[in-house]
């Protein structure tokens, strides 16, 4: 039986890798503070990765399998010491946040990454995963896998941002949505049991390598149309300039009072990385239809119009477009 460290295992994302694995068969084991339980049949080791000591428990045996998610680097770099010489195959879930650039379009796995973080420095995000990823390349390429998935989608995403658009277009029935319109806007996401089945797939082949794991560009429109069609909206889309939502105080991508997947035009390259090599290496890309569909019977078990995390509630919205 394969024997798997989860470095986590309670969140959304490590938890669906848990999962992942545990459907294969493999006995797991999850590192975590407390608070959220692990997923049924996963062994849970309470353990705080801040503190020295955390790992203690874990070191007197061999891993087949690690599988990191942090974006504390050195939260992974005391993982790799701890754990490192214990560990047959390594995983790390990085981000396509990493790059430096946001600008180029098309950008693959050579493109350049931000200046790794270092201790004292303010925490970026960008700068804390490239901190990550050398540490974990310490280990050596020939058992070492970094996934760099774009955004993340999906049942539960506590983030809201995707799931928005199918509870919007189904709140909103025969009534108004606002949508962004504009040149260039685009987007990319992935579902997070794709990309958990694929970080499975690789550890239990021991795959190594980097890849980008996202799904072919598309533009916004394109994908809002595919939400607006699986939640069966009716009335009609009220398009809104990036001056004119900007003049409504309409944030981009995510958090309170946005229009979650509009990205500002300075960052072209952020929803239209390659993701050729996933997909050369057995990633699934699902189609966005069988995702909207998944989200959207999640959102109406959580409740299509509850508090949220992104996006504009309904009266804002309205708001909006009576002003336009």
């Amino acid at each position: 039986m394969t024997d798997v460290l989860i470095l986590g295992g309670t969140g959304w994302v490590s938890g669906r890798i848990a999962r992942h694995w545990l459907d294969a068969g493999a006995a797991v084991t999850c590192l975590a503070r407390g608070g959220r339980p692990a997923p049924e049949g996963a062994r849970l080791v309470g353990g705080d990765r801040t503190r020295p000591g955390a790992y203690a428990a874990l070191a007197d045996r061999d891993w087949d399998e690690v599988v990191d998610i942090s974006s504390d680097p050195a939260a992974v770099e005391a993982a790799v010491s701890a754990l490192g010489d214990r560990a047959a195959h390594w995983s790390y879930v990085s981000s396509l946040s990493v790059y430096a650039h946001s600008d180029v379009i098309g950008a693959d796995e050579s493109a350049p990454l931000a200046a790794p973080a270092e201790p004292g420095d303010e925490y970026d995000y960008s700068r804390a995963k490239s901190a990550a990823e050398r540490a974990v390349r310490t280990l050596g390429d020939d058992r070492v896998a970094i996934i760099r998935p774009g955004l993340i989608v999906g049942p539960g995403d506590p983030s809201d941002r995707f799931g928005y658009w199918p509870a919007r277009f189904a709140l909103a029935g025969e009534e108004p949505v606002l949508v962004p319109v504009g040149d260039g806007l685009a987007s990319q996401v992935i579902d997070v049991d794709d990309v958990a089945a694929f970080i499975v797939d690789a550890g239990a082949r021991a795959w190594t390598g980097t890849v980008n794991a996202i799904s072919p560009t598309r533009p916004l429109a394109d994908t809002l149309a595919v939400i607006r069609a699986v939640a069966g909206h009716t009335g009609p889309q009220v398009p809104a300039s990036p001056d004119q939502l900007l003049a409504h105080d309409v944030a981009y991508w995510a958090g309170p009072r946005s229009l979650p997947l509009w990205l500002p035009p300075d960052m072209p390259g952020f929803a239209a990385h390659d993701g050729t090599a996933y997909r050369a290496a057995g990633g699934r890309i699902r189609p966005l239809e069988e995702t909207a569909a998944r989200v959207l019977a999640d959102e109406r078990t959580r409740g299509l119009d509850r508090d949220r995390q992104a996006g504009l509630t309904r009266a804002e919205e309205r708001g909006i477009i009576a002003d336009l």
